[in-house]
């Protein structure tokens, strides 16, 4: 145990010597009821704070006894800000003698990650172009005013309402990409304005909450194809009820629901108009859910195994070749590597940076994977494919 082990959550900094921790001490305290956690060598308590994180307190809990140095940087654009919030939990530092990372973690790949990130800073990769951002937000409103046209000027025909239903669920996806964005702060340089928009892309756009979105994305970023950490692998938690739905997320889906049923009633009336949006769903949620899992399926799906964050995130995502269709279609995601390393980077700015992150990969003989569009939609079936016979060689051929 390192010297001041019984110092409490809210312990401040003082003129006497701080205490110091080993990293056996540390990766004590991971459990729901005692969380600590390392940010540049400092050592902090978060139990109590978890329960206010902005973030939710799972994906900050899933650090516990760990270092978070790296995940910090990537998830906060105002750390002047943030650390402020961070002093009264600050109880001490590591021993000397102790290294920066937990879990034996590859130091000279995290020192050479960082530098690339610094070397990203200087290029000013994190700075946003906002009217690359306000065009994809006019051609969605384009997208939607094309679909009222058709069935306006055309009727409500099978040819008109199958076209219509393809065209909003265009701009449905594309909304789904721009909420992204806002979602993760990387177009506005103050947080609160992301937030502000976030909600409203994703509430008035999509008729969603941006609160359950915060709650799950930030985890799967965090610890990407970890069971019991990333929920998209998890399949938990569908809904996320109580004080993280508030009433302004309610009121901002209530708006998407409203103004669509007001826009549609009239050709399709109340029932027509239910099921017309069922199908516009039904497109949109094939063109998701095959673009956000190309990247992530095929790769490596397992416990955790306390990578550094730069190992973490190549282990879990691929890249899918570039093109301008290929940029539009998937949101850029098609970086998805780039995008995990540096979630607050503008998608606009991803292609800038991925020689950087080939380079470092090539240096350290990690992989770094990037397919053709057709093989990346392929290799989501074989994964599935291959999973699926695990689980019948497992419960049916034993």
């Amino acid at each position: 145990m390192g010297k001041g082990g019984n110092q409490g959550e809210g312990a401040t900094e003082r003129e006497a010597p701080m205490p110091t921790f080993s990293w056996e001490e540390i990766q004590k305290h991971n459990l729901r009821t005692d969380r600590w956690l390392v940010i540049d060598r400092k050592v902090y308590n978060i139990t109590k704070w978890s329960r206010r994180h902005p973030g939710g307190f799972r994906v900050i809990g899933h650090y516990a006894g760990e270092d978070a140095t790296d995940a910090f940087f990537a998830f906060h654009r105002n750390l002047d800000f943030v650390r402020k919030f961070m002093k009264p939990l600050l109880i001490g530092e590591l021993a000397p003698e102790e290294p920066s990372q937990d879990h034996s973690k590859n130091s000279q790949i995290t020192e050479d990650f960082r530098a690339l990130r610094k070397t990203a800073e200087q290029m000013n990769l994190f700075k946003a172009n906002h009217l690359f951002f306000l065009l994809l937000l006019a051609h969605i409103f384009v997208m939607e005013t094309i679909a009222w046209f058709t069935v306006f000027y055309f009727g409500n025909g099978w040819i008109p309402t199958i076209i219509t239903a393809i065209i909003l669920a265009a701009s449905q996806a594309q909304a789904g990409w721009l909420q992204h964005d806002f979602g993760h702060l990387s177009v506005y340089k103050k947080s609160t304005w992301n937030h502000i928009v976030h909600k409203f892309t994703i509430g008035h756009l999509k008729g969603a909450s941006g609160n359950w979105w915060n709650h799950r994305h930030f985890q799967h970023h965090a610890k990407p194809n970890i069971f019991q950490k990333d929920p998209d692998v998890n399949m938990l938690h569908l809904f996320v009820l109580g004080e993280r739905q508030p009433v302004e997320d309610l009121a901002w889906a209530v708006s998407y629901y409203a103004r669509f049923f007001i826009t549609y009633i009239p050709f399709y009336g109340f029932l027509g108009s239910i099921l017309f949006l069922n199908f516009i769903r039904f497109l949109e949620s094939h063109w998701f859910v095959w673009v956000t899992q190309m990247s992530h399926i095929p790769m490596d799906i397992d416990n955790e195994a306390y990578r550094d964050w730069f190992s973490s995130q190549l282990s879990a995502t691929c890249n899918v070749e570039q093109s301008f269709f290929n940029d539009w279609f998937s949101g850029h995601l098609n970086f998805q590597i780039e995008h995990h390393l540096f979630p607050t980077m503008p998608r606009h700015n991803l292609h800038k940076v991925a020689p950087l992150v080939r380079s470092l990969c090539a240096k350290h003989g990690i992989e770094y994977q990037e397919k053709p569009l057709l093989q990346a939609l392929q290799d989501i079936t074989g994964s599935l494919k291959k999973s699926g016979q695990l689980w019948l060689d497992a419960y049916l051929h034993k």
